[in-house]
């Protein structure tokens, strides 16, 4: 791809740009935010790793969203972070009216971009940039489902001690307290966990799953999660600059899937060079049914608040 921004040059933004500019991804990343220098230095930092990395991809930054111009792939990272004791839906107020104004500037200056949210609380803002864009569902997802089954898959790695190239995991609904570990749908080189875990073992990792990044921003204090949510922007970038169709849980916008007519949840979805080609519809049972609703009506509850 010739062109990729990025809209937030704090942490998570940050480390996006470089796993995305050491794969090679693109030519060019422009990134954007509106603190003086904060997107140049971040931009020049990651420029003088390129000899260490053997990359040549080249980076700028602005405070000017005209930088946004061409991009191909516009993630999205800005907005305030959470503290710690806060949940994802308490920085909804704020940070709504910072994904208003980026998209407005978006449709300025990259209408035809395919869109990658990844701000906090994801699954709404998804939805809320969906509506106000007026594009079509498949150039606007979020982030959540890849970053979830990640933390998923390590903590099953330590669990078991067995290598974490060898488990996937899959993680739907909503990206926060209410999100829905598949236990049934992680496997450890497809034998299902549940051949090397007993039940009080996977419920822990269902626990810690949930609360992944609360751990980490409690851990740290100072700042939340930001190189696993960094590499998983980078798959997702990946999948769709390579047009690789691959498989990855993404907070799509529901028109019908899974019984839902409208709403942004995290879901199976192909990605490929179109952005969100399809849904995948998992048969649930009745217990995954439950957990599932119960998580979209958390987001429906929040996305109601917007109205």
């Amino acid at each position: 791809m010739q062109k990729i921004a990025i809209v937030g040059a704090g942490r998570v933004g940050e480390a996006a740009a470089q796993f995305i500019a050491q794969n090679d991804m693109a030519r060019e990343i422009a990134m954007l935010d509106v603190r003086e220098g904060a997107a140049e230095g971040c931009a020049l930092d990651i420029q003088e790793t390129a000899p260490l990395f053997k990359f040549d991809t080249r980076l700028s930054g602005s405070t000017d969203p005209a930088i946004l111009r061409d991009a191909g792939i516009i993630v999205v990272t800005a907005g305030i972070p959470r503290k710690p004791g806060m949940s994802r839906s308490d920085v909804l107020d704020t940070n709504v009216r910072i994904i208003d104004e980026i998209v407005d500037n978006i449709m300025r200056y990259a209408p035809d971009a395919i869109l990658l949210f990844v701000s906090n609380p994801v699954d709404v803002l998804t939805w809320r940039a969906w509506k106000r864009s007026g594009l079509p569902r498949e150039r606007v997802i979020g982030q959540a489902g890849v970053l979830d089954s990640s933390r998923m898959a390590a903590f099953v790695a330590l669990e078991t001690g067995l290598c974490s190239c060898d488990i996937n995991a899959m993680v739907l609904g909503g990206h926060g307290d209410s999100m829905v570990p598949m236990l049934r749908y992680t496997t450890i080189n497809g034998i299902p966990v549940d051949k090397f875990l007993d039940a009080q073992a996977l419920e822990r990792i269902v626990t810690r799953t949930r609360g992944g990044g609360a751990e980490v921003l409690a851990l740290r204090k100072n700042s939340s999660a930001y190189d696993a949510p960094g590499a998983a922007v980078a798959q997702m970038v990946e999948a769709i600059v390579t047009d690789r169709k691959r498989v990855l849980p993404s907070v799509a916008i529901l028109q019908g899937e899974y019984g839902y007519p409208d709403g942004a949840m995290g879901v199976p979805c192909v990605l490929g060079k179109n952005g969100l080609e399809r849904i995948v519809e998992l048969d649930l049972n009745p217990s995954e049914t439950a957990m599932f609703k119960h998580s979209m009506e958390s987001v429906l509850a929040d996305i109601a608040r917007l109205h």
